[in-house]
């Protein structure tokens, strides 16, 4: 029986190998402001944006029910991979749309096992999940959808008019690949640029 209990660094690495094994083309950001709350991870799919929130087994719940509410509303669907200690009792603090994955030690390997899978979020709000894109990421799908630059407009504004202008299913498409293509070793410079042609 496996009595190690898991840290949240024991979860992480072997959890994103999991999800590009089980979920097909992927691109893993972590660490992202989420309104009031910071998702572990957000998991980029060619249709979805993915929510995850990592509970080992030296977490609690204190912080739970406020971070649903965030991830709720930026996320398409979402997960919590909990360690096992959590696993029996998980389903009580998250709602029935939220996918459940436990992990755990065995044979001295981590494993990862799908409890429930994620539905889609009926609170998610486009005005929250189209933040997640940068300035030149914005300006880059007003370009391809034949829009004007608004330099001297503020994000919320280019935000708000994407939204406006182009129909969802051309929208979100173009979202995900700009997420796909993130470099975030050229998104420093792309914005200084941004701010000296603006």
């Amino acid at each position: 029986m496996n009595t190690k209990l898991l840290h949240d660094e024991d979860i992480r690495e072997p959890l994103f190998m999991f999800l590009e094994e089980t979920s097909g083309k992927v691109r893993i950001l972590e660490e992202k402001q989420t309104g009031r709350a910071r998702a572990d991870v957000v998991m980029v799919t060619e249709r979805y944006l993915y929510g995850i929130e990592i509970k080992s087994d030296a977490d609690s719940y204190v912080r739970l029910s406020r971070q649903v509410k965030y991830y709720d509303q930026y996320y398409d669907r979402n997960i919590v991979v909990v360690g096992s200690t959590h696993a029996a009792h998980i389903s009580e603090h998250v709602p029935e749309w939220w996918g459940i994955i436990s992990a755990e030690i065995i044979e001295g390997k981590m494993d990862f096992y799908i409890l429930r899978k994620p539905a889609d979020n009926p609170k998610v709000q486009d005005t929250k999940k189209i933040t997640i894109l940068w300035r030149p990421e914005l300006n880059r799908i007003l370009k391809n959808n034949c829009l004007p630059a608004y330099k001297n407009r503020s994000k919320a504004f280019v935000q708000k008019k994407l939204l406006d202008s182009v129909p969802g299913e051309l929208l979100w498409p173009q979202v995900m690949n700009e997420l796909f293509e993130r470099d975030y070793n050229t998104i420093a410079d792309e914005i200084e640029q941004y701010r000296h042609s603006s």
